[in-house]
């Protein structure tokens, strides 16, 4: 089964349990790192997602995985906060994040850039502004290759 395929069948399996629980499913990943394939599930909620809301979902997707067994190879399952710099997967996300730090790759230059980092803005699905410093950027939705929240210290 292909890694995308895998994603879809396990984001199916726990996204039930998930939103009745009150999480978000923020991302799930299947991944080779070494010899060894992992898959990582991703939640949150507002005010943070605790070692003991993490095992309740590893527990629940644990129990179903070995009903479904949709994964051939070995594997390791880890259930975590996407933590302090959280990815912003989905338009949604990025909406959310409006007044925070971010951190924006694009696929191609913008204004002869393609790193941006700063103050989110504003946001309405066809274009982010940033602001960098003392500047004001516009990034359209379409370009943005990546995005997350972003740490100022």
């Amino acid at each position: 089964m292909s890694t995308s395929k895998i994603k879809s069948v396990v984001e199916e399996m726990v996204r039930p349990f998930v939103d009745s629980q009150g999480f978000e499913l923020v991302d799930v990943e299947y991944v080779k790192e070494g010899s060894n394939y992992f898959l990582r599930v991703f939640v949150d909620k507002d005010g943070g997602i605790d070692i003991d809301e993490c095992g309740r979902i590893s527990e629940y997707l644990s129990e179903k995985l070995d009903e479904n067994d949709p994964i051939t190879d070995a594997y390791f399952l880890e259930v975590s906060s996407p933590g302090a710099e959280r990815p912003l997967k989905k338009a949604e996300d990025v909406a959310k994040a409006v007044g925070k730090q971010v951190y924006i790759t694009t696929y191609e230059p913008i204004e002869g850039a393609k790193e941006f980092e700063g103050r989110l803005l504003s946001f309405d699905n066809d274009q982010a502004v940033v602001q960098t410093g003392k500047k004001k950027v516009a990034i359209p939705y379409a370009k943005v290759a990546s995005a997350r929240l972003a740490i100022v210290f």
